[in-house]
């Protein structure tokens, strides 16, 4: 009998456990879907008021602490129960569940990250049966659990949290909201087989030399007198390699191949190649020729491995990502779950996120610990897209315990999902947990960087007991399980250093915002080896702000209630605050402050990436190898640091970001020099603006371009321009221009206010083609005083089609937003900065002939 799966997905009604606010007693409501989750679902039913939407967050609370009961009948067939195995396989339920089939008790879970496989053959019935599941309240069993066992140390969210496998998130964060969802997450499945394959393990190996060997390993669920084929096909079914008349008659098959030179294509980031996808086919028959079961699973043929290696003229080591033997510098994001109700997930929804990415020019996605082991089509796309995947295991700013209950349930996640992620040529690297080591070093809790050879027993009765599942448990599934490089934490150092450590490791640089609250313009101070979490918060599309308002206006200002209940940060007014009044003039009207805040995250994250591609400078000075904004999205309309919001809206962020992961890009700093005329005056000094231009050049041949330079003085005529030939070094920074600024004599007076020098620099082809430009304008930006607007020459004209428009302005102007009346339009760019002599074509899919307005410093609304 062949393998054949089924879903149990109709039918199904749930109830609150002896009734309540959300049904009365004996009442069962039907599921508009399957899988789902209670709050889903009430919500659908108007049976409760929007969470994402005013202060209703807090009207749902009592969801989380209630007992929930999910059924459904489903019809068996006598051909079915004829089968030798019959399994019900449930990939996920959230979280403590008791489940029963016709009245009988078969499965009992405690992990929301594990799945179940439960032979049930015997209980079933022809006809009709009946699969109950019973859920208890997570965050007060969880409460219970920490009282049988330990309170410990966290950030974010309620301390129970720490000791139950549950999306961590679901207990609020600095981004997100309370809600404790309870349901069936993951599909259910009813499985009829004689024998199934399972423990398919495919390792594809690509050596120095980019020699290519494949092996297949996998095991059958029963031992029968068996044979299978294994097939490699390429993306449009072509059979490369095959094998038949495999026997399996001892249980297991294995398939082990040396590919010639050729016969494979390698798959590459995006940038740096295509993304050739292969497909293993794995076929098990009977002595009889009958299929008994099929597995198919894609792969594809790379290299990755992480270098740490010397410098030149820095200390520490390199931490950068080599792909094919080709050195990778990653700019991307932080992931978050893209939901706080991840059932509404679809496959489109993901698509459109990390196709988000890619457009805006990023290589890299970081799958943070305090969410999911994402999805399967997650990754899916990722593989499709060339998106490298950065993938922490499911551990986020917390002592985590280490007692037996827990490590055998984080043992088995570990391995469930190691096994089910591990062919996904995106994922370059497993991270044990998300600030871990952070929080024990602020903690001083127990943790000798300079002992790797505690006993294990050790380890889990000190006060950071989770060292164990980091350095013992979680390595040794990896190593045992894939070829996928494990990192113990992000942020970690390793070499005995702490995790704050610039020259070794990864680093996660909140000393903008968090901690010493650094200027944005001292990123080039704060590098890393690898900044793996950085950022600034900014408002959302004013559309998303409204939507949470849902039509109150008297909240519709930036100090009100609601406002405050969607941004979780802590002391976030005085951070936005403060970064806002140092460098702003601004004002509190509602849509004014949303562009400060926009335009100051804009600033500040492309001045990171600036810096810090520059810091890639070639072999043996690859001082910064990445850079991952926190954070790409949002789990609901809220106030983050994420650089497009919940539903899909770019901020002006993301377009600063794609701008400075450009192929290739040109940068400019300008600093003051005081120079003292001896050692004992203080009065008698000169002051030069020192100048520095550099480009960069993400491909791997060198680029020979012209670098246009063009000064201007905001309130006079005056302008200089000048051009040579340059040539950028291939997957490098390089230097192109030191020496003083234009425009801007010595200074010998601390009152001598300097002009206000604006410098554009573009790197142009032959035939005049922008590869890459950017405006150098004084900071801070509180102190220019800007032109009148009549006096700008400032023109916004739509083109033909009405589906873009021109920008051209007869005086440089720093930080243009468009935006239209009614629905958003698609932008293809905005904080845009624009001189004279460079006017620029705005795509603008669905403006639809509509008058475009502008935002933009010294647009007199400050």
């Amino acid at each position: 009998m062949s393998s054949v799966t089924r879903p149990i997905d109709q039918g199904w009604s749930f109830t609150q456990s002896g009734g309540g606010k959300g049904t009365k007693d004996g009442e069962w409501l039907g599921v508009s879907q399957f899988p789902t989750s209670v709050h889903v679902e009430l919500l659908k039913l108007k049976r409760i008021p929007d969470p994402f939407v005013g202060l209703h967050e807090w009207d749902v609370q009592w969801i989380g602490e209630t007992e929930w009961v999910f059924k459904t009948t489903f019809s068996v067939k006598d051909t079915e129960l004829a089968a030798p195995n019959v399994d019900l396989v449930f990939d996920g339920l959230d979280t403590f569940a008791t489940v029963t089939l016709n009245g009988q008790k078969i499965l009992q879970t405690f992990n929301q990250f594990i799945h179940h496989r439960v032979p049930v053959k015997e209980i079933l019935k022809s006809g009709s049966n009946e699969l109950s599941i019973s859920f208890d309240s997570a965050f007060l069993t969880g409460r219970d659990v920490e009282k049988a066992h330990e309170k410990y140390a966290l950030w974010n969210g309620d301390s129970s949290r720490l000791h139950v496998r549950k999306a961590q998130y679901n207990y609020g964060w600095d981004w997100g909201p309370v809600l404790m969802t309870v349901g069936p997450w993951k599909p259910i499945t009813l499985h009829t087989y004689t024998s199934s394959i399972n423990q398919v393990d495919i390792r594809p190996k690509v050596s120095p030399s980019l020699s290519v060997d494949l092996s297949v390993s996998f095991s059958l669920s029963n031992k029968i007198p068996s044979s299978a084929s294994v097939v490699l096909k390429d993306s449009k079914g072509n059979k490369v390699l095959g094998e038949t008349g495999i026997k399996t008659d001892g249980g297991n098959g294995l398939v082990q191949w040396s590919l010639e030179g050729g016969k494979v294509d390698l798959w590459w980031p995006i940038g740096y190649g295509k993304q050739p996808l292969y497909t293993v086919e794995i076929e098990v028959v009977d002595k009889q020729g009958q299929v008994i079961d099929k597995k198919t699973e894609k792969i594809a043929f790379r290299r990755a491995v992480i270098v740490e290696d010397k410098l030149v003229d820095q200390e520490g080591l390199t931490f950068l990502f080599e792909i094919n033997n080709v050195r990778i510098f990653c700019g991307g994001s932080n992931w978050i779950p893209a939901d706080s109700f991840l059932t509404t997930m679809t496959s489109q929804r993901y698509r459109d996120w990390l196709q988000l990415l890619v457009d805006g020019n990023q290589n890299m996605i970081r799958v943070w610990g305090g969410g999911i082991y994402e999805y399967d089509v997650f990754y899916d796309i990722c593989d499709e897209l060339g998106i490298l995947v950065w993938q922490d295991f499911m551990f986020g700013c917390g002592q985590y315990p280490a007692y037996d209950s827990f490590v055998d349930s984080v043992k088995l996640e570990a391995e469930q999902n190691v096994e089910r992620l591990r062919h996904h040529p995106s994922i370059v690297i497993f991270a044990g947990n998300n600030e871990d080591y952070q929080l024990a070093e602020s903690n001083k809790l127990d943790l000798d960087y300079s002992r790797d050879d505690a006993p294990d027993d050790s380890l889990r009765k000190s006060t950071f007991p989770a060292r164990y599942i980091y350095e013992r448990l979680l390595p040794s599934v990896v190593e045992k399980l894939s070829d996928i490089h494990y990192h113990r934490s992000s942020p970690y150092s390793g070499h005995g250093k702490k995790t704050t450590d610039q020259t070794f490791g990864d680093l996660h640089q909140w000393n903008v915002w968090h901690g010493s609250q650094e200027p944005w313009h001292n990123w080039d101070i704060l590098a890393g080896r690898f900044v793996s979490e950085f950022g600034m918060e900014a408002y959302p599309n004013i559309r998303t702000v409204d939507y949470w308002l849902g039509g109150n206006k008297a909240e519709r200002y930036p100090q009100s209630r609601t406002m405050n209940n969607h941004n979780k940060a802590d002391g976030f007014e005085r951070r936005l605050e403060l970064y806002l009044v140092e460098n702003f003039k601004h004002s509190f009207e509602m849509e004014s402050y949303v562009y400060y805040t926009q335009i100051m995250q804009a600033e500040t994250l492309a001045s990171a990436y600036r810096l810090w591609r520059r810091n890639w400078a070639g072999r043996g000075k690859e001082y910064t190898a990445g850079a991952l904004v926190w954070q790409i999205n949002d789990c609901w309309p809220v106030t983050s640091w994420a650089i497009v919001d919940y539903f899909l809206r770019p901020k002006p962020a993301y377009f600063t970001v794609a701008r400075e992961l450009r192929p290739y890009t040109v940068g400019m700093t300008r600093k003051d020099k005081k120079t003292f005329a001896d050692d004992r005056t203080a009065a008698v000094f000169s002051i030069e603006t020192v100048f520095e231009i550099w480009g960069t050049n993400s491909t791997l041949t060198e680029k020979k371009a012209t670098l246009e330079v063009s000064s201007f003085d905001l309130h006079s005529n005056w302008i200089e321009k000048w051009s040579k030939g340059v040539t950028l070094a291939p997957n490098a920074s390089t230097e192109l221009f030191k020496g003083e600024l234009a425009g801007l004599p010595k200074r010998t007076l601390a009152s001598e206010v300097p002009k206000t020098i604006v410098v554009s620099a573009r790197l142009l082809e032959d035939d005049g083609t922008v590869l890459g430009r950017y405006s150098n304008w004084p900071e801070p930006f509180k102190y220019i005083n800007y032109p009148d607007i009549k006096d700008l020459g400032f023109t916004i004209t739509t083109g033909a089609d009405g589906e873009s428009v021109k920008l051209s302005t007869m005086k440089p102007i720093k930080g243009i937003v468009l935006d239209v009346d009614g629905d958003d339009v698609k932008w293809g760019d905005q904080a845009i900065d624009l001189v004279p002599g460079d006017p620029q074509i705005v795509k603008a899919s669905g403006l639809k002939g509509r008058q475009v307005r502008a935002r933009f410093l010294g647009d007199g609304t400050a």
